[in-house]
């Protein structure tokens, strides 16, 4: 009888390791709002897990833009006791860090984590610091009566201002007026095109939600007071914009999945730092270019160059 029950226990104990060594690895992504640049992102880190070979479960959910959604996506995964979270985006991000000390959180889409705030022994990531300077000097090139850059931003993104306060330094560096209008919400954008358009020579758009999901509007306004948009991604050159100086969103997501790899097989998150990618690619738009008379010989020569 005692026999018995001691087998009963092993079997047991057993299936209770065999069932732990087949659980699912439960991932969440949580992300602020749906743009190219966001979507590639997070395409690229579930390919990367993909590729890993790694059995996980990855729930994704969008904000639709809103900051109390973000804060409601985040609570669920830590109720859910979620293995690793992924912020795409700052507020989506400094959600998931207001949530949890505990859970591993990488972070991507992110400009700059320590002006954040997001810094621990629980947070890491890939940052997606624009190439500002490029990005001007390039316009420079193009534009070479450009003495005017406006530039529109959302005042309650931190990593916009962050943004911004480089920009400014690097447009003063290269003898460039920036004009800024920082707006609150997508309902002021109408008003703060109209008003800026009129004052400037091109168009900035930075890595900033609001105004990459504007992009439409932006572009339409811009077109009719035939003012060039000199872009943060290569969506928007896609959809019109002159020029981008850009990183490849999609190598940025794959990386930070790299890096989720490494933690989900026991490395310590506080020995990995916060990485970007050094490649950039150059974009721009025929149609636009022609548009503004735009001379591209010799643009094509250069590297990493793509003309679309």
């Amino acid at each position: 009888m005692k026999k018995s029950i001691l087998l009963l226990m092993i079997l047991l104990v057993l299936a209770g390791c065999k069932k732990e060594e087949n659980k699912k690895i439960k991932i969440g992504i949580s992300q602020i709002v749906e743009h190219q640049a966001l979507d590639s992102a997070r395409r690229g880190f579930e390919k990367s897990l993909m590729d890993s070979g790694l059995d996980v479960e990855i729930e994704f959910q969008n904000a639709q833009g809103e900051f109390a959604n973000s804060q409601l996506i985040a609570n669920s995964f830590v109720k859910d006791k979620k293995d690793l979270i992924l912020g795409i985006s700052t507020p989506s991000a400094q959600s998931v860090y207001n949530a949890t000390k505990e859970i591993p959180i990488l972070v991507t889409a992110v400009t700059d984590l320590e002006s954040a705030g997001l810094t621990g022994d629980n947070i890491t990531g890939t940052s997606d610091m624009a190439p500002v300077r490029e990005q001007f000097q390039i316009a420079k090139k193009l534009l070479p009566n450009l003495k005017k850059i406006g530039v529109i931003y959302n005042t309650s993104e931190q990593n916009s201002l962050v943004l911004i306060k480089k920009a400014s330094l690097i447009a003063q560096e290269l003898q460039i007026e920036l004009v800024e209008v920082g707006i609150s919400s997508v309902n002021d954008m109408s008003m703060a095109l109209d008003t800026i358009l009129t004052k400037v020579d091109a168009l900035y758009t930075p890595t900033d939600n609001l105004v990459v999901s504007a992009t439409p509007l932006i572009l339409e306004k811009s077109n009719e007071h035939n003012i060039p948009v000199i872009a943060c991604i290569e969506d928007q050159v896609k959809q019109g914009a002159l020029v981008t100086v850009t990183i490849d969103y999609e190598k940025l997501g794959y990386q930070t999945g790299e890096m989720a790899v490494k933690i989900l097989k026991g490395e310590d998150i506080k020995n990995i730092k916060v990485e970007t990618l050094k490649d950039t690619d150059l974009i721009i738009n025929k149609k636009s270019a022609e548009k503004y008379n735009v001379d591209l010989k010799n643009i094509d020569k250069l590297k990493n160059v793509k003309i679309i």
